[in-house]
């Protein structure tokens, strides 16, 4: 390809590492964790702060809405979805958040969630229940079901008091993909509305958010699709646009769905305004590219590192660019054991991964971006036996 220049860097596949600005000190096998900001984006975004600090009260008074809307519309076409049912939020947490609020739970009202799902919104939810006297059932799952398991497992677990059912299009920990448009095809009939945690999603995986037909849909640009951190968009379908509430009512309320949700008085604007750019990174490298050199990355990264420590890996959902391989047995068996084990493995080896619990088993979870390499992997299949041996 030939290479383009965005504010000031040339963006090819030659020299793609010198689009970010991490640690070279340190291997980065963690981008689906908190994503890594190319320069381009960096670089925008530090344009905007200073449009911002210049004249502050121009800045958030003369035509902020209209740029934020803007804004909206190129991310939710990026997306698939309906840029007027749509608002951009922080992050996925904050949009289940919004969901929650605006459900009005009672007692013994049930909200189901799965094993796979992330831990802030399961705990979330738990602190709804605890407020609202709503029940959350979680349902069980293994760390690698089938569709046909997902869908039969989560709508067996629909009752008449359902209220809410909160699936992953991605599970954060067990990097399994789900049969979204399936649960929601199968709820619907029920009228059972359904909120798709899609944190992964935008930038690694093609999606078309009006097809899937949920009720909730939300999704972080600030991973794999290169925006600056505190980037999502949360699309919400029609018949529960003015039904959603703001955490914090500003001066867009009278203005409905979505520059209610959006207008937070002084927030940082900044990383939503700067998301263009991002995705004018991303397409410039090449969307189908960079999806397929991370899906082949990281599934040879797994197979590598799990070679090494002698298990066998899960098989992973073509396109993917997040993998698993089981730990050793007695190793980050719980959230604390697995938190700790991933600050040891960046500290004494340089590596950072994920690490997280499914079942008192500890799972090693690897991502692979454009700034990695086969030799990352190897370097980390080399070392880390020996370091996990040490530990046992």
């Amino acid at each position: 390809m030939s290479g383009r220049v965005i504010e000031g860097v040339s963006v090819e596949w030659e020299n793609v590492r010198q689009c970010f600005s991490l640690d070279p000190a340190v291997v980065h096998l963690n981008h689906g964790s908190s994503g890594a900001v190319p320069v381009p984006a960096q670089r925008a975004q530090q344009r905007l702060r200073d449009e911002m600090e210049a004249d502050p009260p121009r800045f958030y008074a003369v035509g902020l809405v209209d740029r934020i809307a803007h804004t909206r519309r190129h991310l939710a076409g990026f997306l698939g979805a309906d840029p007027d049912g749509s608002a951009l939020v922080g992050n996925t947490t904050i949009g289940t958040a919004l969901v929650l609020g605006s459900l009005d739970a009672r007692t013994g009202d049930e909200i189901v969630t799965t094993e796979h799902g992330y831990g802030a919104v399961r705990l979330a939810v738990d602190a709804l229940c605890a407020r609202s006297g709503a029940v959350h059932r979680t349902v069980p799952l293994p760390p690698a079901p089938t569709d046909d398991e997902v869908v039969a497992a989560v709508t067996g677990a629909v009752t008449g008091r359902t209220r809410l059912v909160i699936i992953d299009q991605i599970a954060s920990p067990t990097a399994r993909l789900f049969p979204v448009a399936r649960i929601t095809s199968a709820l619907r009939p029920a009228g059972v509305p359904v909120l798709v945690d899609a944190a992964h999603v935008p930038g690694q995986l093609p999606v078309s958010v009006s097809e899937l037909g949920a009720d909730f849909w939300v999704g972080n640009l600030h991973k794999w699709a290169y925006a600056p951190r505190g980037t999502a968009l949360f699309a919400v379908a029609p018949a529960w646009r003015e039904r959603i509430r703001p955490l914090v009512v500003s001066w867009e309320q009278e203005s409905g769905f979505p520059a209610r949700v959006e207008s937070q008085g002084t927030l940082d604007y900044t990383p939503w305004l700067a998301a263009p750019t991002a995705l004018f990174t991303l397409r410039t490298l090449g969307v189908e590219a960079v999806r397929e050199h991370n899906a082949r990355l990281a599934e040879y990264g797994q197979r590598v590192v799990a070679a090494a420590l002698g298990v066998e890996p899960p098989a992973g959902a073509p396109g993917l660019a997040m993998r698993v391989v089981p730990l050793p047995s007695g190793l980050a068996t719980d959230l604390a054991s697995a938190s700790a084990l991933r600050r040891r493995i960046a500290d004494e080896l340089g590596f950072e991964v994920a690490v997280n619990p499914y079942r008192g088993q500890g799972l090693l979870r690897l991502s692979a971006q454009v700034y990695n390499q086969a030799s990352d992997y190897e370097r980390l299949a080399e070392r880390l036996p020996g370091f996990l041996a040490s530990l046992s």
